[in-house]
């Protein structure tokens, strides 16, 4: 039996008698991962970049990290294999299939090997990825039957990976999948303990549980993926409107095969003076970030920069946006927030990262160099703005799902990240108010919309979520809003009405 305690955000498990399972989860990137331990050694699976709270925790309990284990070439994020195995002089095991680049223990199906009374078989899952595998465990101090399975990306908690991150192989993908679900990880003992590397809030999957982990039984029971007998439906529905899968998913992958570069191999982050940041902003190489709440964004920012608030689910959106052949220069509200960015940023493999402004925006300012601006328009501002009949576009840039699901009618919907392309189908001199759920997305948009030339450009604080929590909800009407484009500039004649509409669908 494993007892778990909850202590300083992680799960640390009690006692020291045969197998215990610690699993440890970064919420921006909805990651888990976990230590296996016996008495003396212990594996890692599926590790984080930054490594430091593995060895901290092998301290603390006195054990030795031997086994690095991966499930798959991670897409969403960079694995920590190659620090651990360098601190550690651990071993790395991966998929013979994953065709890695760095020297490690090649896994087929049925291998199995040992750390202490634990023995670990090797599962080929294809389906998520060409190359996955699972890693079951029987703890032989109490019997032979499977008790966990780190599974990876093939089953999460009332999910199971996508299978469309490859060109051309979705349904391929989604078939391999099917056969790894029913052929091998529905035939391990219901009793049997799920360990996903994945949670709540990953766009590795469809819509993940809350749960931090299952069993083989509550999943067979419960997971809405296993439901499905058909082969043919299975295939359909797990290629069919699925989430967008963000740019760095790629290139994470390929990081991860060859082995990604050392943290202590990469240069110190350095505070720059303003003018020496002012030189560096200009350079074509170059790309200012600022992770700065977006109110602060909207008071005052540097000309060009990108707006990601470190408070959204900032590694998943910077990776998604930033052009990975540029260097960084961070602007934060200080250096403890520049340095957290920068842990984040490694995290989805934007490692030329230059340094941050020293002194912040007030340095900026001091310094007499010129700020851009981004009106903040609440809620109830939007509303007074529309019923005086005011000429408006609302660029609603939530994905494709929410704003079906429930928006204002007559605003265009232009996903965010797809702004970088999509810019110029809105009229550049039409007064645009960007708005997604909060405040953080709509401000990443306003960032893009500038950058681009764009002017006239606001920012709904508050977003959706304070819409309706106004009152401006399904039944109440306020004035309509001109289309997009070029009906701005020509001054089309504005909607009687403006509410939010639910799909049909949900």
């Amino acid at each position: 039996m494993i007892i778990y305690i909850k202590l300083a955000g992680l799960i640390w498990p009690s006692g020291e008698n045969g197998m215990q399972i610690t699993q440890f989860f970064v919420k921006g990137i909805s990651h888990s991962s976990y230590i296996l331990a016996g008495k003396q050694n212990c594996a890692v699976i599926d590790p984080q970049r930054d490594v430091d709270i593995y060895l901290e925790w092998a301290k603390f309990k006195g054990l030795k990290i031997t086994h690095i284990l991966e499930t798959h070439l991670h897409a969403d994020f960079i694995s920590g294999h190659m620090d651990l195995a360098e601190v550690t002089g651990a071993k790395i095991y991966a998929s013979r299939a994953a065709s890695c680049e760095f020297e490690h223990v090649r896994l087929a199906e049925g291998d199995t090997f040992k750390i202490e009374d634990m023995v670990i078989r090797v599962l080929e899952t294809p389906g998520h990825t060409p190359e996955h595998i699972c890693y079951v465990v029987s703890d032989t101090s109490r019997g032979s039957e499977p008790v966990s399975v780190f599974c990876g990306d093939t089953l999460f908690v009332g999910d199971v990976g996508r299978p469309d991150l490859f060109p051309n192989r979705a349904e391929e993908l989604a078939s391999k999948l099917y056969d790894s679900l029913h052929e091998k990880l529905l035939s391990l003992p219901d009793s049997c303990e799920v360990y996903p590397a994945h949670g709540e809030g990953s766009l590795c999957g469809r819509a993940l549980g809350a749960k931090s982990s299952s069993t083989i039984g509550y999943e067979r029971k419960y997971n809405y993926a296993l439901q499905i007998p058909e082969r043919t439906k299975f295939i359909e529905i797990l290629t069919t409107d699925m989430p967008p899968a963000p740019d760095h998913f790629s290139r994470c992958t390929e990081i991860n095969q060859k082995g990604p570069t050392k943290l202590k191999g990469l240069p110190p982050v350095r505070g720059i003076p303003p003018a020496e940041f002012f030189k560096l902003a200009q350079g074509a190489d170059t790309v200012t970030l600022d992770t700065r709440c977006y109110e602060g964004f909207g008071g005052e920012h540097i000309p060009g920069s990108w707006c990601i608030d470190l408070r959204s689910n900032f590694a998943t959106y910077a990776g998604w946006l930033l052009p990975p052949d540029k260097q960084i220069l961070l602007v934060s509200e200080s250096e403890k927030q520049a340095l957290e960015s920068v842990v984040w940023l490694h995290r989805v493999g934007l490692d030329n990262i230059a340094g941050f402004l020293d002194g912040g925006m007030f340095s900026w300012v001091t310094a007499g160099l010129r700020a851009a601006h981004v009106p903040q328009i609440s809620i109830p501002e939007l509303h007074e703005w529309a019923i005086r009949g005011n000429p408006l576009v609302i660029v609603d840039v939530r994905a494709n799902s929410e704003y079906e699901t429930f928006h204002i009618e007559n605003s265009i919907n232009i996903p965010v990240q797809d702004l970088r392309k999509r810019y110029h189908e809105l009229d550049p001199e039409a007064e645009k108010v960007v708005i997604c759920s909060t405040g953080h997305r709509s401000s990443m948009g306003c960032s893009i919309l500038k950058q681009h030339g764009l002017s006239r450009v606001n920012n709904a604080a508050g977003g959706m979520t304070g819409y309706n929590a106004a009152g401006f909800g399904p039944e109440c009407p306020i004035c309509a809003l001109s289309w997009a484009g070029k009906a701005g500039k020509e001054g089309k004649m504005p909607f009687s009405e403006m509410e939010i509409r639910k799909s049909d669908d949900f």
